[in-house]
């Protein structure tokens, strides 16, 4: 199976911002050089030939980061706008694109009237929001009727990691997902676009496939995660970590993610 980028991303987003304190320059840093990858390239050129892009069309990307994908989209003609929470992206997001538009603005309260925008995208986002329903029905007020939505995400709860010891791997891998708002938002991608309004719900589930020691810091952080929220010694969490460094140092470490790509059309 290949190994799809786009969940290194996701995971990586949200342990550099626990783990580093949410160093912004840290962050953008790690999502550049995974998004310079060949897949996830193709990842981002797949969105956007589901939100059936054409010239001149507006398209908001929310959780834009850096704005690798507002760059991508408007060099292919299109009107696309970034929003993010984060002011200093956002501030580099601009350095970037200087001809760019982004804002700081939060997914439940877009910056747009009613049918103002033509196509929606969320990457690495649905995760952190506590309300997806929320945030969905705001993506629905935004878009004309016939517009297109595509979300990307990966389940937290399903990581699937190589372990000696089984029973703790299930622990630590269901204790870190219940830290996170959304860790099982992905699965329910299909639900909460019908349930939101739109139809032609589609859904693709790629298995990213990850064998080196580059992730070792994201199953680490599962680990140290699992034992800060009690549901785990902090002994054995040395020991699984130990377990994985070990496992890396020989070539024997997997981890495989479920991630989701989910599209539909506004009524």
């Amino acid at each position: 199976m290949p190994t799809l980028s786009g969940s290194l991303r996701a995971m990586s987003n949200t342990w550099v911002q626990e783990e580093s304190g949410g160093s912004a320059a840290q962050l953008i840093a790690l999502l550049d050089a995974v998004d310079d990858l060949p897949d996830a390239r193709q990842l981002r050129e797949d969105s956007y030939e589901l939100l059936r892009l054409r010239p001149g069309s507006t398209v908001v990307d929310v959780g834009c980061g850096a704005g690798r994908a507002v760059a991508e989209m408007t060099d292919r003609g299109m009107r696309a706008i970034g929003l993010d929470l984060s002011e200093e992206t956002i501030a580099e997001a601009g350095r970037r694109r200087p001809d760019g538009d982004f804002r700081c603005a939060e997914a439940y309260r877009l910056p747009f009237g009613d049918e103002e925008v033509d196509a929606y995208r969320a990457e690495k986002l649905y995760h952190e929001l506590p309300d997806p329903a929320r945030a969905l029905s705001e993506a629905r007020r935004v878009l004309v009727p016939g517009g297109r939505v595509v979300l990307i995400g990966q389940d937290w709860d399903t990581f699937v990691i190589d372990s000696d010891d089984a029973a703790l791997t299930r622990t630590i891998v269901h204790a870190r997902a219940d830290l996170v708002p959304g860790a099982r938002t992905a699965r329910r991608y299909r639900s909460l676009l019908l349930d939101a309004g739109f139809r032609d719900v589609a859904l693709e589930v790629r298995t990213g496939v990850f064998t080196g020691d580059a992730m070792l810091p994201v199953i680490s952080g599962l680990a140290e995660g699992a034992s800060a929220a009690g549901a785990i010694a902090p002994a054995d969490a040395r020991r699984w970590i130990a377990e994985q460094r070990a496992r890396a140092e020989a070539d024997r470490l997997f981890l495989a993610v479920p991630l989701f790509l989910a599209s539909a059309t506004r009524v």
